[in-house]
């Protein structure tokens, strides 16, 4: 694989620590290059997140070498060839050179190889098959320098074959599409996912997740989404997601927050039982499967109920995404509602009603909450004695 230019590694890659694991693998011949994201974000001058590394060494030997020189090796996935490299605090995660024997899904038996360019064959992207040297050195074996830097978003040879092989790269494309792309998609591409569409709901829940809240972090998703919609796409990943119109308002109110979930909920025409489909669906933890509900059906309309009820059960924070997704026309309302708030405290609590001789149980919970029903009727107003006040009648 001859070089294809040069590049000025950003400092991520070109950090002490990065070098020391470089030294590291070539310490007895064996040779490494930078692959896949960082190069491309590199390239593209975009921040560099994760530092991923090949190399021709086979995992168990990369393991020895790192160790010999001081590092710290764990046996990530030594059956698919990954080692993670731990120097100054930062992470390299190492996988030797392979190729695919046979492919199911989510994982492929692989064999290693010595051979730069059959490992690049197997990746997805043009852009994400290129590799650099620790001197900058760059190698190109598909195009991939200027696909990047045109924003042309192109499968690695035949797209029927590469998401036949993980269809997971069906979703990847739309994203890389949203964030990378400035070209319109290639038709035999789109055909392809169209054609392929049926397979995504054997993807697990979190790996859909993670493509779909990437997809929805990017500056504007909503013309990839509007594009995976006519092409029949989103009715098998997400049939809930219906509502372009009310995600473009919410892109227009609020271009800056890259949020995905709230996109989501703006996103999802359902009730309270869907938003529990999707979040279950989706394999959501606890704290965003109530998140995501309360968002997308929210139990108060903004536009009709009363705004300092509103921000004393919800607060101020969910109340103006709830208010952004349904109630737009009132946001100058609720911005000042919200800049005018003091939260008012329920000058009560359970031990109240035990002092006063109330035996415990659920009778001091529904009496607790009868009389905050009470106080908020009264626009919060009553302090403690009024309430213990209003207790001992309603003894």
């Amino acid at each position: 694989m001859q070089p294809a230019g040069r590049i000025d590694l950003p400092p991520a890659m070109a950090a002490p620590g990065t070098a020391r694991v470089f030294e590291a693998i070539a310490a007895d011949g064996a040779e490494a290059r930078f692959v896949g994201g960082c190069v491309r974000d590199g390239l593209l001058r975009r921040p560099v997140k994760d530092i991923d590394i090949a190399t021709d060494a086979e995992p168990e030997r990369v393991m020895r070498l790192l160790e010999s020189a001081g590092l710290r090796a764990i046996p990530t996935g030594l059956a698919h060839g990954t080692v993670t490299a731990v120097a100054d605090g930062s992470h390299y995660e190492i996988t030797t050179l392979r190729h695919d024997v046979e492919t199911f899904g989510r994982h492929a038996r692989v064999a290693f190889t010595d051979d730069w360019m059959i490992d690049a064959s197997r990746r997805d992207f043009t852009m994400n098959a290129l590799f650099c040297a620790i001197d900058g050195t760059l190698y190109d074996p598909f195009g991939g320098v200027g696909d990047a830097l045109a924003g042309h978003v192109r499968f690695v040879g035949d797209p029927r074959a590469r998401i036949t092989e993980d269809v997971l790269r069906l979703l990847r494309f739309f994203r890389f599409q949203a964030h990378y792309g400035r070209t319109p998609p290639e038709p035999a591409a789109l055909d392809a996912c169209a054609d392929l569409a049926p397979l995504l709901p054997r993807l697990s829940g979190e790996r859909v997740q993670g493509e779909l809240f990437r997809l929805l972090g990017a500056a504007d998703p909503l013309a990839v989404l509007r594009l995976m919609a006519d092409l029949g796409i989103m009715a098998h990943l997400l049939p809930e997601a219906t509502a372009l119109d009310r995600l473009g308002r919410l892109l227009g109110m609020a271009p800056d927050r890259s949020d995905p979930l709230l996109r989501l909920a703006a996103l999802l025409d359902v009730d309270r039982a869907g938003a529990l489909r999707v979040a279950e669906r989706l394999r959501f933890s606890n704290a965003d499967t109530d998140r995501l509900v309360l968002l997308a059906a929210p139990p108060l309309d903004p536009g009709s109920a009363g705004l300092r009820p509103a921000l004393y059960r919800l607060g101020p924070d969910k109340l103006r995404d709830i208010a952004l997704l349904h109630a737009p026309g009132r946001m100058a309302e609720v911005e000042a509602a919200i800049e005018a708030w003091e939260d008012p405290r329920f000058p009560l609590q359970g031990r109240d009603l035990l002092d006063l001789g109330i035996p415990r149980g659920k009778l001091v919970g529904q009496l607790l909450r009868d009389l905050e029903r009470w106080w908020e009727d009264r626009d919060y107003r009553p302090g403690r004695e009024e309430c213990l006040a209003e207790l001992r009648a309603r003894q």
